[in-house]
């Protein structure tokens, strides 16, 4: 690998979420990292394919991040691309899973709220005061995470419009035992503002397939105005998602 090489694949870290270029790499190999999340990858070049080894991550990265990439995974762990742009598309999706994934969303929420609670007056420790500073940080935090995770687009129609998109909880803020419950990208989907509605009021779930299960109190006439009527499915579903789903079945109104 030249230097123009391995300027480039630094480049192309900086650009997409791996500002850090660590010091410990082969000679033929670039390490990066960053500050932002905990992740690290090891990118090679060889004849114009590059290929990407994660070094240090979190449970269940690769297989997240293969679903992005399915072509590009090896049987060794390895992610295989060809060209710049390819790399630059790994390594963003890998970063972004990276903010993601449990239990970055609760680090980075924990170190957002001792900014917070830094702010408040010492009057308003422990109130409702803080608790709802609490509430509105850890709700920031939840609806980053699920962008992150699902890249920025509805998980049943795929829409792209972040304005248009909610954070939606499949076991309900109120009801998580932890913080780490409350911010698992797993406890819940970014869905468009209609069908987060109807998830929020149990009207709609999903079944252990993904497939979108629709309250029978909503009549025929009114699936057909809410475009319920053709069969929808998540873009994807992790075995993560089962216990928060089984939950909120079994709140689904009847």
């Amino acid at each position: 690998m030249n230097a123009l090489e391995r300027a480039l694949i630094e480049k192309a870290g900086y650009d997409n979420g791996f500002e850090n270029v660590l010091g410990d790499a082969p000679a033929d190999a670039v390490r990066m990292a960053s500050a932002r999340h905990r992740a690290q990858v090891e990118v090679r070049l060889e004849r114009d394919t590059y290929h990407l080894r994660i070094l240090a991550t979190l449970a269940g990265f690769a297989d997240e991040l293969a679903r992005s990439f399915p072509a590009a995974r090896q049987a060794d762990g390895r992610f295989i691309v060809q060209g710049e742009a390819a790399l630059a598309a790994l390594l963003r999706r890998a970063a972004a899973l990276a903010l993601a994934l449990p239990h970055q969303a609760l680090h980075t929420y924990e170190a957002a709220m001792d900014a917070a609670l830094a702010a408040l007056p010492a009057a308003a420790r422990g109130t409702e005061v803080e608790r709802l500073v609490r509430q509105r940080v850890g709700q920031q935090t939840y609806r980053d995470a699920l962008l992150d995770y699902w890249g920025g687009a509805c998980a049943v129609t795929g829409i792209a419009l972040p304005d248009v998109l909610r954070a939606s909880h499949a076991k309900p803020w109120a009801d998580c035992a932890s913080d780490a419950e409350r911010l698992d990208v797993f406890n819940g989907f970014l869905l468009v503002a209609n069908l987060d509605a109807l998830f929020d009021r149990f009207l709609i779930s999903f079944d252990v397939t993904g497939r979108l299960l629709v309250s029978p109190t909503i009549s025929p006439s009114q699936r057909d105005a809410l475009s319920l009527r053709t069969p929808l499915y998540l873009r994807w579903l992790a075995v993560e998602h089962a216990r928060y789903l089984a939950y909120h079945r079994e709140r689904m109104v009847t």
